[in-house]
């Protein structure tokens, strides 16, 4: 189902399957817990093993590549999850929008992991990330028929269709890949310059490995290195918007240009000949 955009449906999806408990990642895309809440649903953070999660609940999140952090899921991490799932009769949502950049890493989708028993489990995905498309608010969700199948029957009263030009742009980017490609080695020799520099600072980063984003720590409070950050003139986010656990770290986007990202990691190094 073509979707308006995936952070749309991932605010709307607890409401519209009425979830009335919904699992959430420790360290999180906030948009989860936001849309539980506007779902008035209780919100449960759980870390990723799924072997440790409740019993039950009506709505589960999985990320990976995750955002913030960069971590992928392993097979066995996604089996677990969709075995959990299986005995708790709740909807496993995976939102996958960043699985077009592992840089070279092995990364499933839960479809795959399914393996064409897709009940009770959907998969989002962006074109804004694949394929830079962020304005276009072009994404889709697939797996369990059933679920796909009432979810359209509510839109049918609630709107939000994607227009058709939207639709034929998506079909076009989805049949390339080239340009996922040439994306992807961008993001990474990215990474690799302003990684350098945040090293020699001493920060610690943490997975990152994936996605569009470097998730680190010097070891202080989150908004302590948001405040050293800014002093250079860069911009990053406080860990803490992602979660508790998250706030002793910042997160780094890799959506800069090649020119600003190559100028933060100048600055970066300036400023430690300065303090040396």
């Amino acid at each position: 189902m073509p979707t308006l955009g995936s952070k749309e449906l991932v605010a709307l999806l607890a409401y519209l399957l009425e979830a009335k408990s919904v699992l959430i990642p420790e360290i999180a895309y906030p948009t989860y817990k936001v849309g539980a809440l506007l779902a008035k649903a209780e919100v449960i953070e759980v870390g990723i093993d799924a072997h440790t999660w409740p019993d039950r609940a009506d709505l589960a999140w999985i990320n990976s590549p995750s955002n913030p952090t960069g971590r992928v899921h392993s097979k066995a991490e996604l089996e677990a999850a969709l075995t959990w799932v299986r005995k708790s009769g709740a909807t496993l949502a995976s939102d996958e929008c960043y699985l077009p950049f592992t840089n070279g890493i092995q990364a499933h989708s839960i479809l795959e992991i399914a393996n064409g028993d897709n009940r009770s489990i959907l998969a989002l995905h962006s074109l804004s990330k694949r394929s830079n498309m962020a304005g276009y608010r072009g994404a889709f969700v697939a797996g369990d028929s059933k679920l796909i199948a009432r979810l359209l029957e509510i839109r049918k009263h609630m709107g939000m269709m994607l227009a058709l030009p939207i639709q034929n742009s998506m079909a076009i980017a989805l049949s390339d890949h080239s340009h996922v490609e040439m994306q992807a080695g961008k993001y990474q020799t990215r990474r690799v310059v302003l990684a350098k520099a945040l090293i020699e600072a001493g920060f610690k980063i943490e997975f990152s490995e994936a996605g569009l984003y470097i998730w680190c720590s010097r070891d202080e409070s989150d908004w302590q290195s948001v405040a050293w950050f800014a002093d250079l003139g860069i911009l990053v986010t406080p860990g803490s918007f992602y979660g508790v656990k998250g706030d002793r770290f910042v997160r780094i986007a890799l959506t800069a240009s090649d020119e600003n990202i190559s100028c933060a990691a100048s600055r970066i190094f300036e400023a430690i000949k300065h303090d040396k």
